[in-house]
């Protein structure tokens, strides 16, 4: 269910970033810019990559390094993609507090014409941190009940 929310929210950004972008260029050549389409655009393309990254990592289509775990048997694999998903979740529970006080940290910032918060900027990292954590619990979890059948 989480995955076609996501889906949905990541489509609708793209069609809303590409629909900004025509009409803004459409726009300036009737000599009428637009001139917070761009930071607006910016803002929707942070939380686009977030979504669509969070989506990735949930079908297994990330970049991912599998010619030492091609050789190993699948006992050997079990264990070190297991490995491999608790380091993952170390390193992003040790990112989250860094992320939240940057969030804190850019919200006096005012960004563009259109003065917006800093904050709204850095918050997709913050969620995109929450949304790999569900991911890989959900992922170990997978792991694990597949090595105890």
């Amino acid at each position: 269910m989480y995955q076609r929310i996501e889906t949905a929210c990541a489509a609708a950004l793209l069609v809303a970033i590409v629909l900004l972008v025509g009409i803004a260029a459409v726009s300036r050549s009737a000599g009428s810019p637009i001139i917070w389409s761009i930071e607006v655009a910016q803002l929707m393309f942070v939380w686009l990559v977030v979504l669509a990254a969070d989506i990735a990592f949930q079908q297994g289509r990330h970049f991912g390094l599998s010619m030492l775990l091609d050789r190993l048997p699948p006992r050997a694999r079990q264990a070190a993609d297991i490995l491999n998903i608790l380091i993952i979740a170390g390193l992003l529970i040790f990112l989250l507090s860094y992320a939240y006080k940057n969030v804190e940290l850019m919200h006096p910032r005012r960004v563009g014409a259109m003065r917006l918060h800093g904050s709204y900027y850095h918050a997709a990292l913050l969620v995109g941190f929450c949304l790999w954590l569900r991911t890989l619990a959900f992922q170990l979890f997978q792991r694990v009940r597949a090595g105890a059948a």
